[in-house]
């Protein structure tokens, strides 16, 4: 299993309506495809104006098949675009994870 941890820094005061329009919109989609959300997260203390994002695949190939199809859905790139319309996602960070062997697997 890896995990997928991507931070987004956001322009200040539109985290709450992007977390509102992912929720209803981009999450429902990115469920179809990649199907092991493990959660989001919104910072509260230090670092502002950022969300953790982290899926779960079960190896690379597995994270790219299912990207793939992903990015090929019509209703994933309408999302996309309406998202870079908002101007509100300053940067994004993508990690890629490795367990340590006593983690457990979500």
């Amino acid at each position: 299993m890896i995990v997928e941890h991507r931070t987004y820094t956001f322009r200040p005061g539109t985290v709450e309506g992007w977390l509102r329009k992912y929720e209803t919109e981009g999450l429902p989609i990115q469920k179809r495809h990649l199907n092991r959300f493990v959660g989001l997260f919104v910072s509260e203390i230090g670092q502002l104006h950022q969300t953790v994002l982290i899926w779960a695949y079960d190896d690379l190939a597995d994270r790219e098949a299912r990207r793939k199809a992903m990015y090929g859905d019509p209703e994933w790139q309408a999302f996309i675009d309406s998202v870079w319309r908002l101007d509100a996602i300053r940067s994004q960070n993508v990690m890629i994870m490795n367990p340590a062997g006593f983690s457990p697997n979500p």
